[in-house]
């Protein structure tokens, strides 16, 4: 190869990278994850929360960029059936992003029931983790942001 094509070659894969490299961003580019824990059972922060998470959900739909968020509730009053002030705004934001998590704690729940003497149940949307603090623990240390309104 002479020195002519051989700087040709060169050029071509230079101007060829950066889309290479656009690309290449494009397709590893990292999912944005956020774990919100609303530890009160205060309608406010229930609200602050849940706007919380509606910004952010809308911040990175205009961007094109993915976002999960997990919520958890330590006071458990957000996600229960027959206690949530909140549940349809819950509802109305899972419908916009079947993706957004809402935790319950177990450990919670048992005590609630134990010191209620009934059966505690939850909105449709709440998932049952057996420790909130671990599944937060467990989600700091995959890398997800947190936050506490």
């Amino acid at each position: 190869m002479d020195r002519r094509s051989m700087l040709g070659l060169v050029a071509a894969a230079f101007a060829a990278a950066p889309a290479a490299v656009r690309q290449g961003k494009a397709a590893g580019e990292k999912k944005h994850r956020l774990a919100i824990h609303v530890d009160q059972s205060d309608i406010a922060q229930m609200n602050l929360a849940l706007g919380n998470a509606s910004n952010v959900i809308e911040q990175y739909k205009s961007r094109g960029e993915e976002v999960e968020i997990e919520t958890y509730s330590q006071g458990l009053h957000m996600l229960r059936e027959d206690t949530s002030p909140v549940k349809e705004r819950i509802k109305a934001l899972r419908e916009k992003m079947p993706n957004v998590v809402f935790s319950a704690c177990d450990n919670t729940r048992r005590r609630m029931e134990k010191d209620e003497g009934r059966k505690i149940t939850f909105i449709g949307e709440a998932t049952v983790v057996p420790s909130g603090v671990v599944r937060l623990m467990e989600l700091q240390e995959q890398g997800w942001s947190y936050i506490r309104p």
